[in-house]
Formats: structure tokens, sequence, C-alpha cells
């Protein structure tokens, strides 16, 4: 088949994060019901391309001129047929996940966004998904998932290959002088709306939080608890504040003071933690050193860790390339109708397209014999560089 796109999102919820990355489809009040495409007979409507449309714009499509909509529009149609294309390969394979696994995945990511309950549940109203439509994605995360793990569970990796990569890239494994940290981070701007729980609203809200949390700390109180519980920082929230490893060069250029540097390699201990440190952005931040390293080392095959590393580097690789030709064999096997590629090429003056939030009746879809659209290979799932250095800098510095 040819291919008219690349993979928006194929799992939404439960392998990306269930509120900020959540497909939301079918969860939109619209009383649309045009038929955006089939899979096999099952519907995709275009309500759901708006609500996702919606989501990516953060609420203002119309911001979009009609030819980035039109390319918006394909790309996220894209997504959700190849989602459900994977979906039903999954459920013909019979990999859907019992109710305890649902519930299970649903409460996991509650507890990773660090939001109360209750403001967990008004972030997914807030993007249009009921309870139920939140289930069924769920649900379907779990199934795609389950199918890409029953052919990547059939990978091996022999010590052959992990030589040979060892040897063609002995520069990527070198432990780095730095230091590991974990931090609780205090921001004085108005974060409610994203669901931040005892959200500071102002300076001085900030420096009383911080001030609190610094008591909790000296009371003994478990670091990780306390930033799962008071950190506005959501990446330190999901990790119980780890950050990750960081080079002495990575913190200069991620505006540490010098001083709290020098400390983090000087007087300060493995397992202990800073004083309040307000930097140049307003934020507050409270640093916990959990390893430090104060020479650098180069690493052997034998180092700790580092089969072990590469392994899983070329298993991830080919996990990727299994992916793609899963992917382009369900939609080989798939019969599918892309209408709204085809409206627009029978509409090419507007790209049979209404504006952005407008409830015009659509253009007419096409009769249900019209023939098969072309559809798409991920971009993302091609072959990669494996990826194993063990020294990398945190994600999340600040």
């Amino acid at each position: 088949m040819g291919k008219i796109g690349k993979l928006v999102a194929v799992s939404c919820l439960a392998l990306s994060g269930l509120v900020l990355g959540a497909c939301a489809t079918g969860g939109s009040e619209s009383k649309d019901n045009t038929v955006a495409a089939t899979v096999n007979g099952r519907n995709i409507m275009l309500k759901d391309v708006e609500v996702s449309l919606s989501q990516q714009t953060g609420g203002k499509p119309e911001t979009l001129n009609q030819l980035q909509l039109a390319s918006a529009r394909l790309q996220i149609l894209d997504s959700l047929i190849q989602r459900e294309v994977l979906y039903q390969r999954a459920e013909r394979e019979k990999l859907l996940p019992t109710d305890a696994q649902i519930e299970t995945a649903i409460a996991t990511q509650k507890q990773q966004s660090g939001m109360t309950s209750e403001d967990f549940d008004k972030a997914i109203a807030a993007q249009n998904l009921s309870p139920d439509r939140l289930r069924e994605e769920a649900k379907k995360d779990l199934a795609i998932s389950a199918l890409q793990d029953k052919y990547a569970g059939k990978i091996e990796i022999n010590n052959r290959e992990v030589e040979d990569y060892y040897n063609a890239n002995r520069s990527q494994f070198v432990n780095a002088r730095g230091v590991a940290l974990a931090m609780i981070m205090v921001d004085p701007a108005d974060n409610s709306a994203q669901g931040v729980r005892d959200d500071a609203k102002n300076d001085t809200d900030a420096k009383l939080k911080i001030d609190n949390i610094y008591q909790q700390l000296q009371g003994k109180a478990d670091f990780a608890t306390v930033a799962r519980a008071k950190s506005e920082d959501a990446a330190s929230v999901r990790n119980g504040g780890d950050i990750g490893f960081a080079t002495e060069d990575a913190l200069k250029s991620n505006n540490f003071p010098a001083e709290l540097i020098s400390n983090f390699f000087g007087p300060m201990q493995v397992g202990d933690y800073t004083q309040p440190v307000r930097f140049p952005d307003g934020k507050w931040y409270i640093f916990k050193l959990a390893e430090r390293r104060l020479q650098t080392e180069n690493l052997t095959l034998d180092s700790p860790g580092v089969r072990q590393q590469i392994t899983q580097g070329l298993t991830n690789q080919r996990k990727q390339i299994l992916n793609a030709a899963l992917l382009e064999t369900a939609l080989n096997e798939a019969r599918i109708i892309n209408n709204l590629a085809t409206n627009m090429l029978n509409n090419p003056s507007n790209l049979g397209l209404r504006p952005a939030g407008s409830t015009a009746t659509p253009a007419s879809s096409p009769a249900a014999g019209a023939a098969e659209q072309p559809t798409a290979t991920p971009a993302s799932t091609t072959s990669a560089p494996v990826t194993v250095n063990p020294a990398a800098s945190p994600a999340a510095t600040k």
C-alpha cells in the first residue's frame, strides 16, 4: 500500500500518559455523526478527529489555516486508523486485557499524575473523556501493548552482537564525573489549571510552601514521598523526585549556581539534601544528592551493567522494527475506507472541510464501496541507533 502520512500516536493512554496524552476518542458532545473512516466495517467518527485536533492545538484549532487544518486532520485520522487496526489484530489474537488489568492501569496513571482523584477526574472531563471512554482507551492501549510484546518476546540477542556493538562504540561507555539528583520544585506561577496539587500561586505562597517542605524533610520525612505529594514538577512527581544523572558541565549549562555545584562535588554527602535554593526564574528547589562520581571512568564489557545495557538497546531497536512490520502487516490485511481523504480529493477548493469548530453540515461521505485509501507506516518505528550511554544527562534538569 502507499503511504500518506506518519503515525501521530498509536498508543495514547497507558503507555504515554493518561491525562496529558489521551486520544479522547468518542467523548465529544458534538452531534456530528459523520464517519471519517472505517476499519473492517468499524467506524471512526470525524468528531473523534476534532477532539484530538482541539487537544493538539491547546483548544484553539481556529489558529490554524486551512492547509494546516487539512494536514493535521489527515495525520490524526491516520493515527486513529492505525490504532484501530492494531486493536482489532489484538482482538483476533485473544490478547484483550481483563477488567482488573484495565482498572490497575488507570489507577497507576492516576497515581503517577500527582493529582488528587478529584483533580484527575476534572482533567479527564476537560478532555471530553467520560469514564467509560477512559476505560475503552485504556483497554485498547493494553491490548496493543500485549500484541507488540507477543512478537518482541521472540527477540534473542547473542554475545557476539553485544561484543560487536561494544567494540564499535567504545566511546559511549564512560562513567563521567557527575552527580545523580532528586528534586522538589515549587513554582510561584499559578499552575492550578494543570492539576497541580497545593499549587503556590505567587512568590509569598511559594516561599512559605518550600519552607514547610524543608521542615518536613528535617523532621525525617521520606524525600520521595514528599516529592510525589508536594513537588510542582510533573516529572519529579512521577519519579519520586528523581531527575537522573548530570555531568558538571550539564549542571553549569542549566544555570545551577556555582556554589551549589561545588557543594554537590564537595562537602555534601550522598543522601543529603540542600536548603531551599531559588533559581533566576523565580522557582524554588530542594535537591537531594543520590549519587556522586568524582572521576571519569572508562567501562569495559565486564563492568557492571554494560552487557545488560547493550542487550536492552539492541532489543529495543529490534522492537521498533518489529512494531513497524506488525503495523504494516495489519494494515495490509485490513479493509480501510478513508472518507475524509476522499472528500478532500473530491473538493480540492476547500479540501472538503468546514472551518475549525464549525457545526455546519460536512461534505457527504462516499459510498460504502469507495476505493480503499492509502494507509501509512509510522516514521517513528523505523530503525534507529541503539542508545546505551550509561552516563546520559537527566531529562528534567532545570
